[in-house]
């Protein structure tokens, strides 16, 4: 997954994680094979397709169209309550979009200006690298600063708690690239633009959301929390979901200030895109003006310089779901949540996604869009079950082997005790590499983004947990069975 709006699997997430989860899918999907084209053709037979294939315990949808508005609501949250379009849902990368309008708020203001250098409207910005001097604002926004996965984990435990801890964070942090040269999606970017919100406006980030933005829209159930996990008012958990079965468990620890913190409802998700698409009636009954000027939301959409097909909080989508002129939309996953919004500027189409599990909600949107368009529909399965059940098979096996070798140590020591030690070390290789691999599994999850951590390891609890316990299999039974081999061999000696 090198670009945040080119795959099914998205999220709050930088590029190692989703690049992992891609070539997962894509091995899951050679084994699969391919699916029968799903025929369903209304809102609520598709959205039905999807939580049939992806097990989201549950889903608030709605399809736009002009001055309609047609909501599918299917499940349960974490407490067991049916959704509602009052339910809240955690967001995740879609509340870029959020900080890049509060950001244009403050450039209307003439606060700033989208090309004046961080380090002039946030002056705590400072890092080892002195082209960090010339990022400018857009490029925070429209991830061309050069911040990296390769030289800021974002996944370091413990997380920074705040924007401010964020930027701190920064000062013995190094550039990947030049600022303006190269596109990658990074988290950091949007906790530093919070900061510069909070700096220039004199405001808690949340507060200035809540004040400036989610009132005058009429968003009166949305909030904000700084961290991925922090509790927010009404907001039951999330859910893990592995073959079929679901478990409302904690959203992962993490920093989600700015960039993936936002915790709404469909009916204040419909009323965001509504504004975005321009609509007058957006906000709330009597109000007499809008956020933001249709140039400005206009600027945000627009694809940047050096960003590919990134805008500023949201993405051009060109040619997608038979629809003939780009769609602009954005979509957002956690480890227990996901969503999608996307819109048409040109015929007042739109689709707002919420799940609270990990799935394709980009899916569901094009189909619900290609399905209003008279379009092809796009197959709906989940590879991620075979992939599940192949590790669920590995872990059976592997354990089932490895449980074996630590039960027969002595009679394999006994064997070999007249054997020469180098003999006996090469017969410890094997259940030696399966021990390493156990131990390094988790870790090369980003390994094709040149960042390899232990950290990953309480990622893929989270975002994998059949691939963490078959890890965790591998390297506590793998080093029992060394070790008693090696301990009962030296008696026999």
């Amino acid at each position: 997954m090198t670009r945040h709006g080119a795959r099914p699997l998205r999220s709050a997430l930088t590029a190692p994680i989703r690049r992992f989860l891609m070539l997962t899918v894509l091995a899951a999907m050679l084994l699969a094979g391919a699916p029968a084209p799903a025929h369903a053709a209304t809102p609520g037979e598709l959205v039905d397709a999807y939580q049939a294939a992806y097990d989201n315990p549950g889903l608030a949808v709605a399809v736009i169209d002009g001055d309609t508005v047609k909501t599918v609501l299917r499940g349960h949250d974490g407490d067991g309550n049916p959704v509602t379009p009052r339910t809240p849902f955690r967001i995740a990368s879609m509340s870029k979009s959020m900080t890049a309008a509060s950001v244009m708020i403050l450039a209307e203001r003439g606060t700033l200006d989208l090309d004046d250098p961080v380090v002039d409207v946030l002056p705590e910005f400072t890092m080892n690298d002195p082209r960090s001097r010339a990022i400018t604002v857009r490029q925070l926004l429209s991830h061309t600063s050069g911040l990296s996965i390769r030289t800021n984990n974002e996944y370091a435990f413990p997380p920074p708690r705040s924007a401010a801890d964020a930027v701190a964070a920064l000062a013995d942090k190094t550039l990947d690239a030049a600022p303006g040269t190269q596109f990658e999606y990074h988290n950091t970017n949007y906790s530093v633009a919070a900061r510069i919100v909070e700096v220039r406006s004199g405001l808690p980030f949340g507060q200035f959301l809540r004040t400036e933005l989610f009132t005058p829209l009429g968003m009166n159930d949305t909030t904000a929390t700084e961290g991925c996990s922090d509790p927010s008012p009404g907001l039951a958990s999330g859910h893990e979901v592995v073959l079929g079965l679901a478990f409302a468990v904690p959203e992962m620890p993490g920093t989600c200030v700015g960039n993936g913190g936002v915790v709404t409802t469909l009916d204040d998700m419909v009323r965001w895109l509504r504004f975005n698409q321009g609509m007058p009636d957006a906000g709330p009954p009597g109000a007499t003006s809008l956020p933001l000027s249709a140039e400005s939301l206009e600027e945000l959409h627009t694809p940047q310089p050096g960003a590919g097909d990134y805008g500023l909080g949201w993405e051009e989508r060109p040619d997608e779901a038979g629809v003939p002129q780009p769609l602009i939309g954005h979509g957002g996953t956690l480890t227990t949540w996901t969503g999608d919004m996307v819109f048409s500027p040109g015929t007042g189409d739109g689709v707002v996604v919420l799940g609270n599990a990990v799935g394709a909600p980009r899916l569901l949107s094009a189909n619900l869009l290609a399905a209003r368009n008279g379009a092809e529909l796009m197959p709906t399965s989940n590879p991620l079950t075979v992939v599940n059940a192949v590790l669920l098979g590995l872990i059976l096996l592997v354990g089932a082997l490895l449980s074996l070798a630590v039960a027969r140590a002595r009679r394999w020591a006994s064997r070999r005790r007249a054997a020469r030690r180098p003999r006996v070390v090469l017969r410890l290789v094997p259940l030696t590499l399966v021990t390493v691999v156990g131990a390094l599994l988790p870790t090369l999850i980003g390994v094709q983004s040149g960042s390899v951590s232990l950290q990953y390891w309480i990622v893929a609890a989270w975002m994998l947990p059949l691939l963490a316990l078959f890890s965790l299999t591998c390297l506590v039974l793998g080093a029992a069975a060394v070790l008693r081999r090696v301990l009962w061999y030296r008696r026999a000696r």
